[in-house]
């Protein structure tokens, strides 16, 4: 007993310091543990904190993200195996599907965003991958037609240009028809 108060006393002596310092993040250039926040504001439609830091040892500076830590959820597989959801991934994925368009990195950001907060409002614990892929391909019809494609192919694995043709064939049909 005498020992837990020695420690909880060595504690209490240490805590209006540890009060007094601000939580700080080690630098990425220098690994220094002594930065300051220039600015802070909402990120990602309010679900995220962007705050730009300068190192105070080397003045460089750096973007920093706050997120809400997010319920696991696991995506279910095609062959039925369960991993974790990765925002990384799904951004990965879209930034293959828009190479070389017309599509800023906010925009991406932002659909990542729109697909990762209905998977957490729409599904508990668990979303198919097929779920996610259809997603996916909703918001690409709207954002980019050219980025829908790529995604489709790889999604749905076309074999051949028959299959091309038949997922082109309801977007051909809902485009308004313009004179040549």
């Amino acid at each position: 007993m005498a020992q837990w108060r020695l420690s909880w006393h060595c504690f209490a002596e240490r805590l209006p310091a540890l009060a007094q310092r601000p939580w700080t993040m080690k630098c990425p250039y220098c690994q220094v543990d002594n930065d300051r926040v220039l600015d802070s504001r909402g990120s990602e439609d309010g679900f995220a904190i962007r705050r730009r830091r300068e190192c105070n040892h080397c003045k460089r500076r750096y973007t920093t993200y706050e997120r809400v830590e997010r319920s696991h959820i696991k995506v279910i597989k095609k062959d039925g195996t369960r991993v974790p959801f990765d925002r990384d991934r799904l951004k990965q994925g879209l930034e293959k599907a828009c190479w070389k368009r017309p599509i800023s990195d906010a925009q991406i950001e932002a659909v990542v965003t729109e697909i990762e907060s209905h998977v957490e409002s729409h599904f508990d614990a668990e979303v198919e991958s097929r779920d996610l892929g259809e997603l996916v391909m909703q918001r690409l019809r709207t954002l980019d037609e050219v980025a829908y494609v790529r995604f489709a192919s790889v999604y749905r694995q076309f074999k051949d240009v028959r299959d091309f043709v038949d997922e082109l064939q309801p977007m051909l049909a809902d485009a308004p028809k313009t004179p040549r």
